[in-house]
């Protein structure tokens, strides 16, 4: 029982989950996730089927009699619904239920083997015996042991770093501790003072915190009269919104004498700021203009059916400085203007001069501390009504903030108070992931407007205050550390979204794009500051609204233990845990620790004092990070790697330590390349681990913002592993590659049926190919030399990529190895990565198994109308529009037949350029018809989708490719066969297409 395999290593119903776990990602109320944010979280469902099926038999679901294939195969179908039933998001109670009993009963039939005594679910239930114990030793938000915990499991969470330790206590501890009201704690929500719950605890807190800030800075953002508010008379030096009300207009409503403070919200006749627009300006590099050039990006405001709004940027003559005017039209030409027509990466053109302040002239003044700010418009919201108002800035001159006036009561404030402004180093990696420091932003403090600013240090001075309040209260013991934690929360997710690094979602929502769009701080030009009392926008009011409601996710009974330390030394005894489940770092995809220093700023100014051994530093560990990062080594790249891999081999060393024997191991990867799992591979054999399967799980958001060039991966994959035994070496000839071409082809076979397509079906399927190379210790090629992991990675995608080529061309009488190795090339890599470009070490990867190569005299790299282009260190694929054009592509050079690929795009460009002159190429080029019909199909049919129904989202080949394809299809008979080489002698294979 101990070794028998699990339900992860038969069968998952990958298609059903990765659904699910994709529907899950558009949920935005109620999900654990938006109790703070962690980078790279996966979906809940995909965690809640590997826990489960790292924990089950593979025979959970299978009949007792029958035949053992019928058994397996209605085991299979069983599971199916089973799962599927399971894997719902939030999920059903008598499921999960029925799920963690089938966990614990499998759980008390290992353990009465271990211990060669009876246990039962019984035992376990009423704690005489344990339960099963799941750890994850890179756990980062959490989301694993949450389901480890819902599932009845022991779940146990490690990560180095600061800020992920915080996120997993709001996860996995605090919720199931003090979720539940309690009349034997004191509290505010509950009946005669005691304890009413955390949700309601934070609530009144969060209340309580926003009334003192409202008190102090309320007058900052004030209610704007609303230009189109009915008025029947002008009245005086009283009350703006007492006159509002009465339908008077009033006269006042400058920031030098506000009208009472009324919560941040205006009342009948005036609007309520959802978000305020800025952009960055610079002056003008000509000294003889010396305008104020705005960098603004571009200029939307609204973009929806029959509403189009945009600001038109208005340099008047005599001035150095340009207006902006709010312009609506019931369609985007009707604007007069493209709205998105201003800079392009940083380089802006002087309205008034037209010289170009180009990025290093924007880089210098930044660094120099140059760079200034325009507020170019406020977008509102009137009461119960639907929509936003815009507002020109130029037009309310006076809601400008005057940031001096601010700067003051930033410094009052800090004195009163003893915090800081956090004036702590921005780190950026070897990419510079965080390249605001390039233009000057080189301290947090240099990310937030002043207003800002002092917006974020009044909420932390009065979450502080918050603690002194329990003290008087009596509110003692974790409690009080629970809520206060809580809402450090609430204020690290009010810093996402109001800093000069957001920008404006002119599509709806909530106005406001968070500072992590990307897993970096990236330079922005315009920016959206968002006004933190509206509840209709990102503030600290729709924080407590949403931030208690994610606790459902984590309605449980047990509670997880929650350490913070390295993953190269887990505190836990050998044998400790019968599963590990983990996501681990991925070279310098992630720079965690540089981009978490973002909130660690923020929580060591309210909750610092009270997790002192978390916040003594500047900043979050980097030293002992697992990251491929050349800055910590002195720029040297090759250290970098290597200090990684040592890293990743000792925390699967303590993986292997720490696992019983038979237990699961499953890695979640992402890496888009096989190459760039070298360095995994090599750490799990060595650390004596053995793969025994691999699935792919789409862990992203439907519709997720993705460039079409982009290579990155729709699924995770999820990598089982199992303690080897013995140190066996194997022959790569004899004993690996025919295990190896076996597994592939079934796995092939059976995520094409699935419908998993591109990328994804690639990786998995050389993730499942894993197995015949990990169950060695080393395995040696005929000469004796051993074949490294990278060298074998590459064999294995050679397999893959030949057996996905009998598939894509299934059902042709021809042989696919007969096919010009050039079309095949172009085929597997529009199959696997669309229009991405590939470094250069996968784009060889990719040659593997075809008879081509990428460089030299023969190369696809060369020549004028070369197939490939290089670009230092990666390969770009053309397409027909980037080649068709030459008149002599795809014309025979000699006695040498022209490359099929050749010939096709220029059918595909004549297609579309020159349909008439299509008869006569084709009679000069005489291709083998039969095999460039089958290129064109592939390339726009269904053949390269796999089995799937809805193919929308998938990238084959370009767009403008595909539209030529379908044309060229369409029109077959007409365009290529009827008369088609008139009076030449047929060539081979072409006679039954005439």
């Amino acid at each position: 029982m101990t070794s028998s395999p699990r339900l992860i290593e038969d069968y998952l119903p990958i298609e059903a989950i990765s659904k699910e776990a994709s529907r899950e990602k558009s949920v935005r109320k109620g999900h654990i996730s938006t109790l703070h944010l962690w980078w790279a979280r996966r979906p809940l469902v995909a965690c809640r089927a590997a826990v489960y099926g790292a924990l089950v038999p593979a025979t959970q679901f299978q009949p007792e009699n029958g035949p053992e294939n019928k058994r397996q195969s209605l085991g299979r179908a069983n599971a199916a619904k089973f799962v599927e039933r399971l894997c719902k998001y939030p999920g059903d109670p008598k499921v999960i239920k029925e799920a963690e009993e089938h966990i614990l009963i499998a759980h008390a039939e290992r353990l009465s083997e271990e211990r060669g005594e009876k246990v039962t679910l019984g035992d376990i239930l009423e704690g005489r015996a344990p339960r099963p114990k799941v750890l994850d030793m890179f756990a980062g938000g959490g989301a694993i042991p949450l389901e480890a915990l819902r599932l009845g499991c022991e779940a146990y969470a490690l990560d180095l770093n600061p800020v992920a330790h915080i996120i997993e206590l709001c996860t996995l501890v605090y919720p199931q501790k003090y979720g539940k009201p309690d009349p034997n704690a004191k509290g505010m929500t509950g009946p005669n003072g005691t304890w009413g719950g955390l949700a309601e605890e934070v609530r009144y807190w969060g209340e309580w915190v926003l009334k003192r800030v409202k008190a102090e800075i309320g007058d900052l953002y004030p209610p704007i009269p609303d230009p189109n508010a009915p008025k029947t008379r002008v009245e005086f030096g009283a009350d703006q919104v007492e006159l509002a009300e009465k339908g008077f207009e009033s006269k006042q409503g400058s920031l030098s004498d506000p009208p009472p403070f009324t919560g941040g919200q205006g009342g009948v006749g005036f609007l309520t700021p959802v978000a305020y627009l800025w952009t960055r300006t610079v002056t003008c590099k000509n000294p003889a203009c010396g305008a104020t050039v705005p960098l603004v990006r571009q200029t939307w405001l609204c973009k929806k059916e029959k509403r189009y709004a945009a600001l038109k940027m208005i340099a008047p003559k005599g001035e150095k400085r340009v207006r902006f005017e709010v312009v609506e039209a019931g369609t985007e030409k009707g604007l007069g203007f493209d709205p998105a027509g201003f800079s392009k990466a940083g380089n802006a053109t002087c309205p008034f001069c037209g010289t170009v302040a180009d990025s290093g002239h924007v880089k210098v003044e930044g660094c120099a501390g140059r760079m200034g700010q325009q507020m170019m418009a406020i977008a509102c919201t009137r009461p119960k009504a639907k929509g936003k108002i815009y507002l020109s800035a130029d037009d309310y001159p006076q809601f400008i903030p005057d940031d001096a006036a601010i700067q003051k009561r930033i410094e009052e404030l800090c004195m009163r108070t003893g915090l800081t402004v956090p004036n702590e180093e921005i780190v950026t990696d070897a990419k510079n992931a965080n390249f605001t420091y390039l233009y000057g932003l080189k301290r947090f403090s240099d990310l937030f407007s002043p207003r800002q600013l002092l917006c974020l240090l009044s909420f932390a001075a009065s979450i502080r205050k918050a603690t002194e309040e329990f003290k008087r209260l009596g509110i003692i013991g974790s409690h009080d550390l629970a809520v206060v934690t809580l809402l450090s929360g609430i204020l690290d997710r009010l810093a996402d979204f109001n800093s000069s690094l957001c920008i404006f979602n002119y599509t709806g929502g909530r106005g406001v794009v968070h500072t992590f769009g990307r897993q970096a701080l990236p330079m922005t030009w315009d920016f959206a500051e968002t006004d933190p009392f509206n509840p209709d926008g990102a503030s600290w009011v729709s924080g407590i609204a949403d931030v208690p409601l994610a606790f459902s996710d984590a309605d449980m009974v047990l509670s997880g233990e929650v350490r913070r330390g390295s993953a190269t030394n887990v505190p836990w005894a050998e044998g400790t845990f019968d599963a590990i489940l983990t996501d681990p770092p991925y070279y310098d995809n992630v720079p965690y620790a540089d981009i978490a220093d973002y909130f660690y700023v923020w929580l060591k100014r309210t909750v610092g004092d009270l997790y002192p051994e978390h916040f003594g530093t500047d900043g979050t560990p980097k030293k002992a990070e697992a990251v491929a990062d050349a800055t910590r080594h002195g720029g040297d790249r090759n250290a970098a790697k290597r200090a990684y891999e040592s890293m990743m081999s000792q925390s699967f060393l303590e993986a292997y330590r720490t696992l019983k024997s038979g237990g699961q191991m499953v890695v979640v990867y992402a890496h888009k390349t096989t190459l760039g799992w070298s360095t995994l591979v090599d750490a799990l054999r060595g650390s004596n681990f053995t793969v025994t399967e691999a699935w792919p799980l789409d862990t992203e958001k439907v519709g997720r913002l993705r460039d079409q060039d982009s290579s990155a991966l729709a699924s995770s994959i999820f990598l089982v592993a199992r303690k080897r035994e013995g140190a066996r070496t194997g022959s790569y000839e004899r004993e690996v590659r025919p295990q190896l071409e076996e597994i592939v082809r079934e796995r092939v076979e059976t995520l094409w049926e699935m419908g998993i397509s591109g990328a994804d079906l690639v990786i998995a399927a050389v993730g499942a190919g894993l197995k015949a190379y990990t169950q060695f210790a080393r395995v040696e090629k005929a000469n004796g030399d051993e074949m490294p992991a990278e060298g074998f990675l590459a064999e294995v995608e050679g397999v893959v990529l030949n057996f996905l080529l009998k598939k894509i061309f299934k059902g042709s009488h021809t042989n696919v190895e007969t096919m010009d190795g050039a079309a095949r090339f172009y085929v597997l890599w529009r199959y696997a990565y669309g229009n991405a470009d590939l470094d250069a070490g996968e784009a060889i990867v990719m040659s593997f198994g075809q008879p081509v190569e990428l460089d030299g005299p023969r190369g696809l790299s060369t020549g004028t109308h070369a197939l490939l282009e290089k670009k230092k260190g990666t390969y770009h694929m053309r397409d027909f529009t980037e080649r068709g054009a030459d008149e002599h592509l795809g014309l025979p050079d000699g006695s040498t037949p022209s490359p099929l690929m050749d010939i096709l795009h220029r059918v595909l460009w004549l297609v579309e350029n020159q349909p008439r002159d299509l008869k006569s190429f084709l009679d000069q080029a005489q291709p083998n018809v039969e095999h460039l019909r089958l290129v064109a199909q592939a390339l726009a049919g269904p053949a390269l989708k796999g089995n799937v129904e809805s193919t929308d989202a998938l990238i084959t080949t370009t767009s403008a490719e595909q539209s030529a394809l379908g044309k060229l299809l369409a029109n077959w008979r007409g365009l290529v066969e009827t008369g088609l080489f008139s009076g030449a002698v047929d060539k081979p294979g072409q006679s039954e297409l005439l």
